[in-house]
């Protein structure tokens, strides 16, 4: 009962119009066996790897960005002056996901969508997000703008300015990955470091990327950091893999997934203490 797997062009909708992004999604890769797949914990199974050779490439890839995502979160640790481990301490086993991305060229897509629109404006749900982009180009970031605000974990921001002034074009360079908070971080931070809002132009060639997301343990409690606490709701923390299930299922409600998730009653798990955990 996984997210992971292929999503075919137009499959994907933000604000109600269809994505040109063709997308194989890689989540955490369980064996059949694994206690938590027999359990039937939402959310956790093998991927469906479209080719075996894909699986080492990729997963190396991942451990990599890992590495790197880990030392981006001890930088944003100094940065903002809480004690060592108060981000890292919620990565430990991971919830760490990837996304490879292919856009078609603005002539050549199948019509479901917007012209010249490859994924409409969004926010990531998680904590980090570290992006690959080959030479072609069409990231757009949307950076803080003043009285500007949005909470995506409590009302979706999908669309939100996509057509206004104010974004900025991140262009291609080699050798650098584009990395920008999403939605976990800017709810530690009580919105000190804001979630990005980013969006995808199609281009004149076919175009490809890596975005890779640096993700708390599914468990996890996630809780605003000390000393940027104050009035920030929810108080008692937000329960990371309800989070990333709630948005699996606003992006899928028609997929087989979602169904047998919510059929078979995993939904329910999450409020168990066994996929909980106070001290992740």
């Amino acid at each position: 009962c996984s997210y992971a797997g292929y999503v075919a062009s137009g499959e994907e909708i933000t604000a109600g119009i269809a994505d040109y992004s063709e997308i194989f999604t890689v989540t955490k890769d369980l064996h059949p066996k694994d206690p938590r797949v027999l359990e039937k914990w939402p959310c956790h199974g093998p991927c469906p790897w479209l080719d075996k050779r894909m699986k080492s490439p990729m997963l190396n890839y991942m451990a990599d960005m890992g590495s790197s995502g880990d030392k981006v979160l001890q930088l944003i640790e100094l940065g903002l002056d809480v004690p060592q481990g108060s981000l890292t301490k919620y990565t430990q086993d991971g919830w760490h996901h990837m996304r490879v991305l292919r856009f078609p060229a603005r002539h050549r897509t199948n019509g479901k969508g917007k012209a010249g629109r490859g994924i409409g404006s969004h926010t990531d749900y998680g904590l980090l997000v570290i992006a690959a982009q080959d030479e072609v180009g069409g990231l757009f970031v949307r950076p803080p703008q003043q009285g500007e605000s949005f909470d995506n974990w409590k009302q979706s921001v999908a669309g939100m300015k996509e057509d206004e002034p104010g974004w900025l074009y991140v262009p291609p360079t080699p050798g650098v990955f584009t990395a920008f908070p999403g939605d976990m971080m800017q709810y530690m931070t009580n919105s000190f470091l804001q979630s990005t809002p980013h969006k995808v132009g199609l281009n004149v060639r076919e175009r490809f990327a890596f975005a890779y997301f640096h993700e708390p343990n599914f468990r996890a409690m996630v809780k605003p950091l000390p000393g940027y606490n104050a009035s920030q709701e929810p108080a008692d923390g937000i329960h990371y893999g309800t989070h990333f299930t709630n948005m699996a299922l606003r992006n899928y409600p028609t997929r087989i997934t979602t169904t047998k998730l919510l059929e078979e009653g995993r939904y329910e798990m999450l409020s168990k203490e066994k996929l909980r955990d106070e001290m992740v």
